[in-house]
């Protein structure tokens, strides 16, 4: 049988308000009735109702979170700064993946709002119109974590995308290179167009390199993708001689295709990857790479989506986090 309240307070020889009180840590109880009613608790093993408590304080303290794909680390590591804000704060995660499809995303998030969750964090790349009129529907604030805003009306935590990719490039160039590949997810994300692609383009112009769409490639984020993009780039009049990656899993597959065919890394081939996940050290060489600070990002947007959530002031709600870059194996 299910213990309920009311089973608690008979028990206890208290009233069903003095347990409501105990159980959602008001002070205004005496110790000695706190202990008893504690004690009663323990014994009939109570769980609170957290659908009734929600119901009564029309909040559900829980937080749906969007994820496009649960194997990507990437989006794991997010998550890692997501779950111990959330749980400081004393709310639950509810996390969906939508397998980057479209219509489940929007099923995912409809879903997520009948469970009258109190936020919704999004990791995903790519903002629909139709997901857009869902967030502006929505009736629980969001926040973008990893994920850019192109109109701005939502709550966002990232890194400067665009400055990254042409600081990293830049770095190839002042090694002397001007073959350098650009392998990215699709172009259609717009993290990818217009803030990957333009840091890329920045730094060609900036060092009078004429920009060469030949070297840039739209690929999966796994490892099978990396391995036939380097296949394709190997097949160039002009190989490149460096390449920036924006998935580590997708820069390992390029890396060990190159190596494979006898490319020397360094010393022919320089790769920079972007997101400094475990992957970047399990690669040998290790994979130089874009820092992006991803557990504090996930926690960040938490902290935020808490303030959005209890209705307190935000100065700013696009945070742009601080990023850096780690040599190791694949960079001279």
């Amino acid at each position: 049988m299910n213990v309920t309240i009311y089973d608690v307070a008979r028990e206890a020889n208290v009233s069903m308000a003095t347990v409501s009180r105990v159980v959602n840590g008001n002070p205004n109880v005496k110790p000695v009735t706190r202990k008893k009613v504690l004690d009663v608790i323990n014994q009939l093993g109570y769980r609170p109702n957290a659908v009734a408590r929600g119901l009564a304080s029309k909040r559900t303290t829980t937080v749906g979170v969007i994820i496009p794909d649960i194997s990507n680390v990437f989006y794991a590591e997010l998550a890692r700064g997501i779950e111990d804000i959330a749980t400081m704060y004393k709310y639950n995660i509810i996390l969906s993946s939508s397998d980057e499809n479209e219509d489940k995303e929007l099923q995912v998030l409809n879903t997520l709002l009948g469970k009258q969750v109190d936020g919704i964090i999004y990791m995903g790349e790519k903002i629909t119109a139709q997901l857009q009129e869902e967030f502006d529907r929505s009736p629980a604030p969001v926040v973008l974590a990893g994920a850019v805003d192109m109109e701005q009306k939502l709550a966002s935590v990232n890194i400067d995308y665009r400055e990254a990719t042409k600081s990293a490039v830049a770095r190839f160039i002042a090694n002397g290179h001007k073959q350098i590949a650009f392998i990215t997810g699709s172009l259609e994300e717009p993290v990818n167009r217009e803030f990957k692609l333009e840091g890329y383009k920045d730094a060609l112009k900036d060092a009078g390199i004429s920009y060469d769409e030949t070297y840039v490639i739209e690929a999966d984020y796994n490892y099978n993708a990396g391995v036939k993009a380097w296949e394709e780039l190997s097949g160039l009049k002009s190989r490149p001689n460096a390449a920036i990656v924006t998935d580590d899993e997708l820069a390992i597959g390029v890396l060990n295709a190159a190596l494979d065919a006898n490319v020397r890394v360094p010393e022919e081939l320089e790769v920079m990857t972007s997101n400094n996940t475990k992957l970047t050290l399990m690669a040998r060489p290790q994979l130089s790479t874009i820092v992006q600070p991803l557990y504090d990002i996930g926690a960040v947007a938490m902290r935020l989506l808490t303030k959005l959530m209890t209705n307190e002031d935000v100065e700013e709600k696009t945070v742009v986090l601080p990023h850096s870059e780690k040599l190791r194996g694949t960079t001279k």
